[in-house]
């Protein structure tokens, strides 16, 4: 059954339509993600979809009764709410129903009114408010003004959830959240899909593992037309590379053809008085066809000027803690690193656990409360903001990106802005636009304009996927890989950070996986190396810290869960085994943590690195080994 069915829709701001006859059909049960380049018009389509703007033309038609939330990008609230005020606005209609029917005004019609809130469910509203607060782990009494980014948006979910819509439209739900609270938004939305099969859910993101995890179809929003595709991205994108290829090979063939009649229309004479009038016709609609057409978006062209080379060391970290008073429980505790040149590391923890006070240590913008912290030498920082504060809002586009100068010059190449600006797909005629006007997209576009501009052997990126569309996201992607500088990332996009760094920073002051308070490690790899990592060392430590098994002391009274002679010989010899490991592991420490080694001997520090994570597996399988015939015997 169609919830809400779009067609022929039309809407435009400015010379450019950002709906474009387009067409739309959503079932019930579906979870549909709507993506699209930056500026495309996805906002204002969901908009259209929730009732709060109207398309220029075109026909809208939604199912009897139907019930749609919105949650917006930036979620507002009424100045001194509560969280149960905020959440309980979801179900307003029944709080001001049973509160009519509880006053028995006389104008009222009891028996409609009890039938209305009967349908609401609106006699047990305060139960569904709690019910909500308990699943998104929010508490009521909280001011919502008190709360970041991250929590107040979780207050909007519950506020749109407790209302039980039909459709619930989410515009970039994923934004200002951590890694935890992505995952556990994905799976709220498919539990909830999962219970209330009648419902439905719409939602804008370019959070690509996000979408694998949620979405159901994909549509995209390109040229001002809907497109559907089915299944994950991965099929979305082989599919969407093919209708490219056949498109441009049509355009081709259609300029083609348009080239031979406008030479034929311009001969001469001979050729005037025998051309018929059918074939100026044909003319006349090639060139209106390929004046009407809409080419496909260019390609941001991203380019990086990697400055001149660093020392080896980019940073050496011994036992560093920081803690902003005497009393407050440490942000970072014990942490040691050495972090080399071509490093590419991604810091992974919670919004708030200390992860710009671990870069700031790192590059020296901040002394540690403990420890020391070496900063090596000829060291270029560029570093991209997430909450863009070093943007002008009133100066140009062109000022932002050269100051005082009508050319950028970077990896030995001068080149004059307005051409730099159109590598970031910024038209000539907004070069002199103030950054006010741009959307959170090409702000962000404008921030790695400017930061690409600059020479830098370190490059610092605080969360440089907001708001950016896949297709930028991607060419980011094969940029960073090919970086020869150092790159530190902070990110919540999973998908980037497995694609881009080498090794992981991770925050592990979560208590279930034996955390303490300021507890930061080092992994190799990326997001899903290092969980799988961390789960493997939560297996060996509650292995490890398990009593000897008592039926040591008595033979089991299971015949088959014997040990062979073989595997009793193992098991006796796995303490020495791990021992001997750990000494060796020990060892490679110690001679990773001399700087003499990295003068003496700097071709030995790969080996060193390598036998080093070596080790570790070895460790972590011998540990699983050993518990699982200790757990037999």
């Amino acid at each position: 059954m169609a919830l809400l069915t779009l067609a022929n829709a039309h809407l435009a701001f400015g010379h450019v339509p950002l709906l474009d006859g387009a067409a739309l059909s959503l079932e019930t049960g579906e979870r549909l993600a709507l993506i699209g380049r930056n500026g495309s018009g996805k906002s204002s389509l969901l908009k259209i979809l929730a009732g709060l703007d109207k398309p220029d033309d075109g026909q809208i038609q939604f199912a009897s009764g139907l019930r749609r939330v919105y949650v917006a990008q930036e979620p507002q609230f009424t100045a001194g709410q509560s969280v149960f005020d905020a959440v309980s606005e979801g179900v307003a209609e029944a709080r001001e129903l049973r509160d009519r029917f509880e006053r028995h005004a006389a104008e009222d019609d009891l028996d409609a009114l009890q039938t209305r809130l009967e349908a609401l469910d609106g006699w047990t509203w305060e139960q569904r408010v709690e019910q909500a607060l308990q699943r998104l782990r929010l508490d009521g009494s909280r001011a919502v003004a008190e709360l970041s980014g991250g929590t107040q948006k979780r207050v909007a979910l519950a506020r749109a959830l407790v209302a039980a819509p039909d459709l619930l439209l989410l515009d970039e739900p994923t934004n200002h959240l951590d890694i935890a609270a992505i995952e556990w938004l994905q799976e709220l939305l498919v539990a909830n899909a999962q219970r209330q099969k009648a419902t439905a859910l719409m939602f804008v993101s370019h959070d690509r593992a996000f979408i694998d995890a949620v979405a159901t179809r994909i549509v995209e929003l390109d040229r001002g037309v809907l497109r559907s595709y089915p299944g994950q991205l991965a099929a979305y994108e082989s599919t969407k590379a093919r209708e490219l290829e056949n498109e441009a090979l049509a355009s081709a063939r259609a300029d083609k053809l348009l080239a031979q009649e406008e030479v034929w229309v311009r001969q001469g004479v001979e050729a005037r008085r025998t051309r018929s009038v059918g074939r100026v016709g044909r003319l006349q609609k090639l060139r209106a066809e390929r004046q009407a057409r809409r080419e496909v978006l260019g390609q941001v062209r991203l380019e990086l000027d990697a400055g001149l080379p660093p020392g080896k060391i980019v940073a050496e970290l011994a036992g560093v803690s920081h803690r902003y008073t005497p009393h407050s429980p440490p942000l970072i505790d014990g942490f040691s690193a050495t972090l080399l040149r071509g490093d590419k590391v991604g810091l992974i923890g919670p919004n708030g656990c200390g992860k710009t006070t671990l870069l700031k240590l790192i590059l020296g913008e901040l002394a540690p409360s403990g420890g020391t912290v070496r900063q090596g030498s000829r060291l270029q920082v560029a570093y991209f903001d997430q909450l863009r504060e070093g943007l002008d809002l009133e100066a140009t586009l062109a000022d932002t990106i050269s100051p005082g100068s009508e050319w950028v010059e970077f990896g030995g190449q001068r080149k004059h802005v307005m051409s730099y600006l159109g590598d970031f797909l910024f038209a000539p005629q907004r070069a002199n636009s103030p950054v006010r006007t741009l959307s959170g997209g090409e702000r962000n576009r404008l921030l790695l304009a400017r930061l690409f501009a600059l020479p830098a052997n370190v490059l610092v990126l605080d969360e440089p996927t907001n708001d950016l569309d896949i297709d930028t996201l991607e060419l980011l992607e094969e940029l960073l890989q090919s970086y020869t500088g150092t790159l530190f990332l902070v990110s919540h996009d999973r998908r980037f950070l497995d694609n881009v760094v080498t090794s992981t920073i991770a925050w592990e002051g979560d208590p279930a996986y034996g955390g303490r308070p300021g507890l930061w490690r080092e992994y190799e790899g990326g997001y899903e190396d290092w969980r799988v990592q961390r789960e493997r060392g939560r297996v060996a430590a509650e292995a490890l810290a398990q009593p000897a098994p008592a039926a040591a002391v008595k033979p089991a009274a299971r015949s088959g869960a014997k040990l062979s002679f073989k595997e009793q010989r193992e098991l006796d010899g796995l303490p020495a085994q791990i021992e001997a490991l750990e000494a060796e592991q020990a060892q490679i420490a110690e001679r990773l943590a001399s700087p003499e080694l990295y003068t003496r001997e700097p071709q030995a520090v790969p080996a060193l690195q390598a036998r080093h994570a070596q080790i570790d597996e070895a460790l972590l399988m011998a540990m699983e080994r050993w518990e699982a015939l200790a757990a037999r015997a």
